[in-house]
């Protein structure tokens, strides 16, 4: 009698959300991409408004075969005051980038990362990232991250967490440091 392995039971992808005004959004969702590669998971990132900035994580992920990442954004920061016409379309790429990897089928895990901002200061609409949840393949673990997560992201997600700013090096003059802060 042949040994018989149970079926494994299709995964149910969540929506995460990692949200507030401290630091660790992106951090947290970095995290679960580590724990994503080490089950060998298939994983697309996509970085809103960051520009070309050497993000250490960036560095870091180009190693693994199973994670791709695209950076969207101009090399300057976003005035949510000044939003230029570059930046919206940026965003709009970015969005469209995050909606063809979770529809393709060849995803896992789909972070979009600082997408809450980018809706927050008008780059995007609110209502694109709703459809976008209402759309995702029930396999398809999403993760979005940023400040400002509209309540109708919330209502939809399956998970948020808020970061909550109680103290920070950066408050006391402490500039952003390689290696733990990008």
């Amino acid at each position: 009698m042949a040994d018989k392995k149970p079926k494994a039971s299709p995964r149910k992808g969540l929506v995460e959300v990692f949200t507030g005004n401290g630091k660790g959004k992106t951090s947290a969702a970095m995290g679960i991409v580590l724990r994503a590669l080490g089950h060998d998971l298939k994983i697309r990132i996509i970085f809103f408004m960051k520009g070309k900035f050497p993000y250490g994580e960036q560095k870091s992920l180009s190693r693994f075969s199973n994670v791709d990442f695209t950076v969207f954004g101009s090399l300057d920061f976003v005035d949510p005051r000044n939003v230029k016409e570059e930046d919206r379309k940026e965003a709009a790429r970015a969005l469209n980038a995050g909606r063809e990897a979770m529809l393709s089928g060849k995803y896992d895990l789909v972070v979009l990362d600082e997408v809450n901002v980018a809706a927050a200061w008008g780059l995007i609409q609110v209502e694109d990232i709703v459809k976008l949840i209402a759309d995702k393949p029930e396999q398809v673990e999403l993760i979005l991250t940023g400040r400002y997560a509209d309540p109708r992201v919330v209502k939809q997600a399956d998970l948020v967490t808020e970061m909550v700013a109680i103290k920070h090096p950066f408050d006391d003059g402490v500039k952003a440091r390689a290696g733990f802060d990008y």
